[in-house]
């Protein structure tokens, strides 16, 4: 497991400001040559975006253009920000500062808080848990434990938004946002809680920009003293920005432009953080003159891989996908994602393992696989999978499945009624082992049906639910186990996985995952109500969650297997169905009706769970030169069928009448031309001028949704003749608007 770019242990400085530019390919040398004025990188993944904005900083500064301490690179983690300090020092620009954004303005404020307020600044809360129990106290509401998580979150959410605790309760609403309890109630804990914040003397994390903002707004003459210190800035991530960062960002740079922003919307999966790709999107309508620079050359992942990624954006809507990168892998071809049907959950879990072990044993590190899921209840049964074949395993993000609290309070409690069996009144009218196990977690509040939302309160629902589960497997095992025969079982399965997990397989959410990547990746548990997850529900949450799985494809280097499950248990009704987001990506998912499981068709493996499945997916030939034959690897290549230094047949004129054609058509859609088609797949018509609606849907970049869309224009074009009431204006951007590709 690494970060999402590599970099030598121990390299060399290099000599001179030109010797930084080395090795960079040439969008990167761009990045890293645009000192001046706006800058936006839009930066896919696995593309070297950290390396471009550290080479820039570095050739800057080694240059004699930015002056060390005139720099300022913000980020969103200290692991990030640490890892762009250590590559600066690395390139001779140590002096630059990397900070996160609430570090920076910690850092400010704990300077100027005597000249601006006076007195020392107030004591920092490391955890405002305990001051939002003491708010519901005083306000006469109850929290659990969850809940309190859950209202403290969305004080998070309030303070980033900008949202005081008056308007909060509109503000959900207006958010789509799923409240853990009422409302107005968590106005009230919200507003107690600033009163007792201030009755004792205390700021919270969010407050520190707030404050800082505060008194960049009310003192000109502070405001000025940082913009004197700090006069170019870098920030990375920005897709991930919330509304009251930027207006932090903006106070920081005043009326220059001296500003390099990083991101790519394709990415945005913090939003119920008050994240935001709004600025990102934005960009270029705030800075009319900026300097825009893609990075799509993919060098993380495989052609396959890549191509998976790209294939699950092409389908995305709504504004982050009109500036969706389409990434082309530089890496040599590998192998096909496998995209695997089991029966049930278990028989999932199972599988996935036995691949890892399988995967461990040709010479693969634990350390560079992964399983990633979407929630982290969905742990439990994979930790157990693989502790069950002898896999070392390591959660990320999240705590171990016997170690989360709830589960720690159910084994106590379970332990208690096992002891005092038919004395415990929980256990009045249960009649068998499940129902002895739902008894006493309905005192904890265990629910047949799972709760509204997402949060503290799914995840606590997710965890004893899986608890039950457990019960009625355990049950179905051994008809004539009793609950203390449970709680043994429960005691050994969480001793089993407290071993060290030092060179283990990670488990962690898709989420959680972010910035990581791993030469292999299984992601499971993909179907409906899982991925998109059951709550979303609007187009916004549904795109996110389609986000989320296109980071979770793109930390995969070299392998890569996507699967679900038919039904939660076995035996059980096979009632679930793979994910929206992989029609149309897996083999076979066009056709209608559903597949039996066992079934060879479609080109989709079928995982049994109790074998080692064997591949039916059909082979496919390598992608071969139409001129000379040679198999291709490259994406562009593999679009035209031919090397590119191999001749041509290009129809310059049909070219030119395509492009025209594709000029007019994306301004009369409002997007830009690329996404019509792109310049490679034009050359690629014009080089085969299809006849037919079958000629066209095999190049290369049509597909079945654009060859319904546009398949008639583009036969009529290749035959020569005029389109009816054809337009040809925003033809004098096509060449700006598809270069980038």
């Amino acid at each position: 497991m690494t970060a999402a770019t590599d970099s030598p242990l121990f390299p060399q400085v290099p000599e001179t400001a030109d010797a930084v530019l080395d090795g960079l390919d040439p969008e990167q040398r761009a990045v890293a040559t645009a000192l001046h004025g706006p800058v936006c990188v839009l930066a896919g993944a696995g593309t070297g975006k950290t390396r471009a904005i550290t080479h820039r900083i570095a050739y800057g500064v080694r240059a004699g253009i930015l002056q060390p301490a005139s720099v300022l690179a913000v980020t969103f983690t200290a692991r990030a920000a640490g890892e762009m300090r250590g590559r600066l020092r690395q390139l001779g620009a140590g002096g630059v500062q990397a900070r996160t954004f609430h570090s920076a303005a910690l850092r400010q404020l704990q300077f100027f808080w005597p000249k601006a307020v006076g007195g020392e600044v107030p004591r920092l809360l490391e955890r405002k848990v305990q001051l939002v129990a003491d708010a519901a106290a005083r306000c006469r509401i109850r929290l659990d434990r969850t809940e309190l998580r859950d209202v403290t979150g969305e004080i998070e959410w309030s303070k980033v938004t900008q949202t005081v605790p008056a308007d909060y309760p509109a503000a959900v609403v207006k958010a789509g946002r799923e409240a853990p309890r009422d409302p107005a109630e968590i106005g009230q804990i919200y507003a107690t809680y600033e009163q007792l914040k201030r009755e004792r003397g205390s700021i919270d994390f969010e407050d520190v920009l707030l404050l800082t903002v505060g008194v960049l707004q009310d003192r000109h003459d502070i405001a000025e003293q940082v913009r004197a210190q700090y006069q170019h800035f870098v920030v990375d991530e920005y897709q991930d920005v919330s509304p009251l960062q930027q207006r932090l960002l903006e106070l920081w740079l005043g009326d220059r432009d001296s500003l390099c922003v990083v991101g790519d919307a394709g990415q945005t999966i913090y939003s119920f953080t008050g994240a935001t790709p709004d600025h990102l999107l934005n960009f270029r309508t705030r800075h009319p003159h900026a300097t825009v620079v893609r990075l799509v050359r993919d060098y993380r992942s495989t052609p396959q891989v890549v191509h998976l990624a790209n294939g699950l954006l092409a389908q995305a809507r709504g504004r982050a996908a009109e500036q969706r990168l389409e990434l082309v892998s530089q890496r040599p071809a590998g192998a096909e994602p496998v995209f695997t049907e089991y029966a049930d959950e278990p028989a999932e879990a199972e599988g996935t393992a036995r691949r890892i072990r399988d995967l461990i044993a040709s010479g693969v590190p634990a350390s560079e696989i992964a399983v990633l899921f979407r929630i982290n209840a969905q742990s439990e049964v994979y930790e157990q999978a693989l502790a069950d074949v002898g896999v070392p395993y390591q959660l990320r993000g999240a705590e171990r499945f016997f170690e989360r609290p709830e589960v720690r309070e159910a084994g106590i409690k379970l332990r208690g009624a096992a002891r005092f069996g038919a004395n415990d009144t929980l256990l009045d009218g249960a009649v068998d082992l499940p129902s002895e196990v739902r008894a006493v977690l309905s005192d904890m509040g265990w629910t047949g049906q799972p709760p509204a939302g997402s949060g503290a309160v799914r995840d606590r629902w997710e965890s004893l639910a899986a608890l039950v589960r457990l019960a009625e497997d355990f049950a179905g095992a051994r008809p004539e186990a009793t609950l203390a025969d449970l709680v043994a079982e429960l005691d050994e399965r969480a001793n089993a996985q407290h071993a060290p997990t030092v060179e283990g397989v990670t488990l962690a959410s898709l989420h959680a995952a972010k910035g990581l990547e791993w030469d292999a990746v299984f992601l499971v548990g993909l179907t409906e109500g899982m991925l998109p997850i059951h709550y979303a529900r609007t187009d916004e949450q549904i795109e996110e969650e389609r986000r989320l799985l296109y980071v979770g494809i793109t930390r995969a280097r070299l392998r890569l297997t996507l699967s679900w499950s038919l039904a939660r248990s076995p035996g059980g009704r096979a009632s679930r169905t793979a994910s929206r987001f992989l029609h149309g990506l897996r083999p076979g998912s066009g056709a209608a009706g559903r597949r039996t499981t066992g079934a060879a068709t479609g080109g989709v493996e079928r995982g049994t769970g109790t074998a080692p499945g064997r591949s039916l997916r059909a082979h496919r030939t390598p992608a071969r030169c139409r001129v000379c034959n040679k198999t291709l690897t490259d994406a562009g290549e593999m679009k035209l069928m031919r090397c590119e230094e191999c001749p041509s047949e290009l129809d310059e004129a049909l070219y030119e009448r395509l492009r025209d054609w594709r000029a007019g058509q994306a301004a009369r859609s409002k997007q830009p031309a690329y996404c019509v088609f792109t310049d490679k797949t034009l050359m690629a018509i014009a080089e085969a001028v299809p006849a037919t609606a079958a000629e066209l849907a095999v190049i290369s970049g049509v597909g079945r949704r654009k060859l319904d869309r546009y398949g008639a224009d583009v036969l009529a074009l290749c035959a020569g003749e005029e389109l009816a009431g054809a337009c040809e204006e925003g033809a004098e951007d096509a060449g700006e608007n598809s270069s980038e590709k």
